[in-house]
């Protein structure tokens, strides 16, 4: 099977199953965990997951250690990234087949591009990050007695949403 060259980012087949823009944000401000897609120079792709918060408007933010490594080197190369975020139901169990059986689930898939955050203000955007992520974990920064003694070994980053779908699955019967 041939598919056409052309840019299927945000095409969906199954429209049945696509949420409305703003159920789709609201997915994406609910949780904290992303599989993030990126390619090197040579065009392998590299996927890993990682934090983010999204909290509204056409950007989201995502960290990673202050060392490097795959995820930097491909965003200096090429900041094009798709930001994968998904959340399993349960499985409803089909009949005669397990083929007939359907998984209940959400997703919301990003594509833009990735920049370093920089600027005099980094420490304070690395702070608003972690306390963000904290909250969206059930925790907070009070709960620890020395707060954030390690944001100069991280590496925030902006993504630029360019595109946003969300798709969900009620199960069978749909």
């Amino acid at each position: 099977m041939r598919v056409a060259r052309t840019d299927l980012r945000g095409v969906m087949t199954r429209k049945d199953r696509q949420m409305s823009d703003a159920d789709a944000r609201a997915f994406l401000q609910a949780h904290a965990e992303a599989s993030i897609g990126t390619s090197d120079e040579n065009g392998w792709p590299y996927v890993v997951p990682l934090m983010y918060i999204y909290e509204s408007g056409e950007q989201l933010f995502l960290h990673t250690g202050g060392r490097g490594g795959h995820f930097l080197a491909n965003i200096s190369t090429n900041p094009r990234i798709c930001v994968t975020v998904s959340a399993a139901g349960q499985m409803q169990q089909g009949s005669p087949s397990p083929c007939n059986s359907a998984l209940v689930y959400k997703s919301a898939v990003v594509f833009g591009t990735a920049k370093v955050c920089d600027g005099p203000d980094l420490k304070e955007k690395k702070a608003w990050f972690f306390d963000r992520l904290l909250e969206r974990l059930g925790d907070s920064r009070e709960n620890y007695a020395a707060g954030y003694t390690m944001l100069d070994r991280i590496i925030l980053y902006e993504v630029a949403i360019e595109i946003l779908t969300g798709k969900i699955n009620v199960g069978l019967h749909h």
